[in-house]
């Protein structure tokens, strides 16, 4: 029987674990209802999601819903899109002024959890390296490029797509494949997964 996913999200933003490891409040950030049929897994909340609340309102969220083809409106229906990182609190800065990743405790308790509530899901993007090596496992390969470049092998459950951040700007200009090929493919099939719910 799937674990009821309201009860999980309550479960998720109550969680405190990472508290004495951050220099800021924790935050867990979630999104999504049972009924959501895609589900993307990024990395953590950045500062700004941190200050919202809200996942993806930054410019990653807008190249991301541009990947995808989707309208903001569209893409935070949380009967149609589940939203739920890897770590799901903001992780905090590194010396250089970047996200750190993911801490390691969310992952174990969260990620397998989310997936058995979520059992009307048809399709998951998988945002970033962490995501991929989570969920591909063995079927992930040695670098993200190469988990992007084989993305037809994890057709139809997961879509491997790099971070849209903009520090990736040059890795998008060196693999122009990705928006020839990847980027028509996964608009189709989200466009796909949310005409089903109408």
């Amino acid at each position: 029987m799937a674990e009821d996913f309201d009860q999980l999200k309550a479960q998720i933003r109550a969680c405190r674990v990472c508290q004495p490891h951050l220099d800021h409040p924790v935050r867990p950030v979630v999104r999504g209802e049972a009924s959501a049929v895609i589900r993307i897994i990024g990395q953590a909340p950045g500062t700004r999601v941190q200050a919202s609340g809200m996942p993806f309102t930054d410019p990653s969220g807008d190249r991301l819903r541009d990947w995808m083809g989707v309208s903001e409106a569209e893409f935070y229906d949380e009967r149609a899109i589940a939203i739920t990182p890897m770590g799901f609190c903001f992780p905090g800065l590194d010396a250089k002024g970047g996200d750190k990743p993911p801490r390691r405790e969310c992952p174990p308790l969260w990620q397998d959890r989310a997936s058995t509530a979520l059992p009307h899901v048809k399709l998951t993007l998988l945002v970033g390296a962490h995501a991929q090596r989570w969920h591909l496992g063995e079927a992930a390969a040695k670098t993200l490029t190469e988990t992007v470049k084989q993305w037809r092998l994890h057709l139809p459950d997961y879509v491997a797509l790099p971070h849209p951040s903009w520090r990736n700007t040059g890795w998008l200009k060196r693999n122009p494949w990705f928006e020839n090929e990847v980027l028509p493919e996964l608009k189709a099939r989200v466009r796909k997964m949310l005409n089903s719910l109408n």
